[in-house]
């Protein structure tokens, strides 16, 4: 049955849930698989939220921008409390999207000068670094004399975020803080708190950003070879864009951009252990990398679902959708619809069409960051093939994801590594 909100937003009659559960993310896909069966196009009274779950339909809602607005993919699930927006009002918090929740022609006007920033040179010159960030972690977590490691918090917690800090040109030195400033955002945004839970993250996130209109401003005032440095140059050069826009892409991308890609190394690396046929393959072959990135991105994805508002009266997959209706769209479900994948819930780094996933969205939205995103991925999966090929999931592993309604990041990747061969030091057995 699909259910229909009325005025008030509550859908009528026995609402049916097919097993999903909005922020449950250990095991989303058996009730997604249920969803594109059953019930594709789902009113969730829970959330306020039409649920979407078939490929074709969350295709056809992402490119159809002029009906289905992007305004609410930054909104809160949940209402602020009363202290928490005190404390943000009183903090100069004024933060907005960069990107992913405008619309044209602002939409249009401040991508045009962010693509200009970020080209692939500035990308290509930052992969000697990530190389090197990569091997110095994967190297001090090889020397434990227990050979356990976990590959989220020793290797993938760390790279993304020192590549974005020296991409934007913030303090190195602040990675544990912007993580902090991460976590704070994800919950406050697309988390179930409560108002007590909201206080510490809205202090955090008026400290994270502040610290974005301060990398503006210092920009300003000392010529940097960054991302901030590059469009704060275009202003003067005529480029229209102002210094809050260009703070709010720093507040977007000191997020987005490392976030998502911790967790895409975390999931890649776990995917490929969980087979471990395929993860020697690749192990073999560094070539089938790239595409194995793309099919753990197909697979398992870091961002499962992404909003949009009905901006008229429309229609999903044959459903009608009233004006005004928000609209959760769920990629983590659309990437294993076995009518654009074959056998879609099993994982095959052959897969021939795994780039068509949707995990970056699509249309005027498409992730600007794909190509960091997919190169720091490619460079830790080239790099533990080479430095630690014998790397398996811990026996005793019980890997579980944080709660939330869009991300999928696992909370830990518990691994081991075989004893160094012929009596030779783990040092020693890497540096070969």
């Amino acid at each position: 049955m699909t259910s229909t909100p009325t005025s008030t937003g509550a859908a009528r009659g026995c609402p049916v849930h097919h097993g999903y559960e909005p922020f449950a993310m250990d095991d989303p896909f058996p009730s997604y698989a249920a969803l594109r069966e059953e019930e594709p196009v789902m009113f969730d009274e829970r959330i306020g939220h039409w649920v979407v779950s078939r490929y074709d339909d969350v295709k056809a809602v992402f490119e159809d921008w002029e009906t289905f607005s992007s305004e609410n993919a930054q909104a809160p699930v949940r209402e602020r409390g009363a202290q928490a927006r005190q404390i943000m009002e009183e903090g100069g918090f004024t933060a907005y999207s960069g990107l992913s929740a405008r619309v044209p022609p602002d939409h249009t006007r401040i991508r045009k000068v962010a693509a200009k920033a970020f080209t692939p040179r500035r990308f290509k010159v930052l992969e000697p670094e990530i190389r090197a960030n990569v091997v110095r972690l994967l190297e001090q977590m090889l020397t434990r004399p227990d050979r356990r490691g976990d590959l989220v918090r020793d290797l993938a917690y760390d790279v993304p975020t020192i590549t974005i800090l020296t991409l934007i040109g913030a303090d190195l030195g602040m990675v544990g803080t912007y993580k902090t400033w991460s976590d704070s955002r994800a919950a406050m945004t697309w988390g179930d708190l409560s108002d007590d839970e909201q206080v510490p993250h809205a202090h955090n996130l008026v400290d994270y950003w502040a610290e974005c209109r301060r990398l503006v401003d210092e920009a300003h005032e000392t010529e940097r070879d960054s991302l901030v440095g590059d469009m704060v140059r275009m202003q003067a050069d005529g480029d229209p864009i102002t210094d809050h826009e260009i703070a709010s892409i720093c507040y977007s991308l000191l997020f987005a951009g490392h976030e998502t890609t911790t967790t895409l190394i975390s999931n890649a690396l776990r995917v490929l252990l969980t087979h471990p046929e395929q993860w020697q393959q690749v192990v073999a072959d560094p070539t089938r990398i790239p595409a194995a990135v793309d099919e753990v991105l197909r697979y398992s994805g870091s961002i499962v679902g992404w909003r949009r508002r009905a901006l008229r009266d429309a229609e999903i997959g044959g459903v009608s959708v009233p004006k005004g209706a928000d609209i959760l769209l769920l990629m983590g479900s659309a990437n294993r619809d076995e009518t654009r994948f074959e056998d879609g819930e099993s994982f095959d780094i052959a897969r021939p069409n795994a780039r068509e996933h949707l995990s970056f969205g699509f249309g005027i939205h498409y992730c600007l960051g794909n190509m960091l995103a997919k190169l720091q991925a490619k460079v830790a999966l080239e790099e533990v093939a080479r430095l630690a090929p014998g790397l398996t999931l811990a026996d005793d592993a019980d890997i579980h994801f944080g709660d939330n309604l869009s991300f999928r990041a696992p909370i830990r990747v518990p691994v081991t590594w075989p004893a160094a061969l012929h009596g030779e030091s783990p040092t020693e057995e890497v540096s070969r």
